[in-house]
């Protein structure tokens, strides 16, 4: 089923915004590849990524975004609604 596969990707990308916590130590991972200050001693935004009871709640998150894409993409449609015929294209044929 190609449908859930991609419904798992486009949940994974958007995890960004279900997991915070993982989203601000890779932030973080790459400042200080970039050659960003170590500010030792102090809690930034990524120190939640260190508590276990905070990571197993923002993946419990991405679980319940990835359920409800899968059903969102289940009833899609690809080919997009029918389009009602206005007859505008003959008005001026007449």
């Amino acid at each position: 089923m190609g449908g859930s596969a991609s419904a798992r990707s486009i949940a994974r990308i958007l995890s960004a915004w279900a997991r915070p916590a993982l989203h601000a130590r890779k932030l973080r991972d790459l400042e200080l590849k970039a050659g960003y200050k170590a500010e030792r001693g102090q809690r930034g935004a990524a120190h939640a990524y260190n508590i276990k009871s905070h990571r197993d709640e923002e993946r419990r998150w991405v679980e319940q975004a990835e359920t409800a894409y899968a059903r969102f993409v289940a009833g899609w449609n690809p080919r997009g609604p029918k389009r009602a015929r206005t007859g505008a294209a003959n008005e001026g044929r007449q």
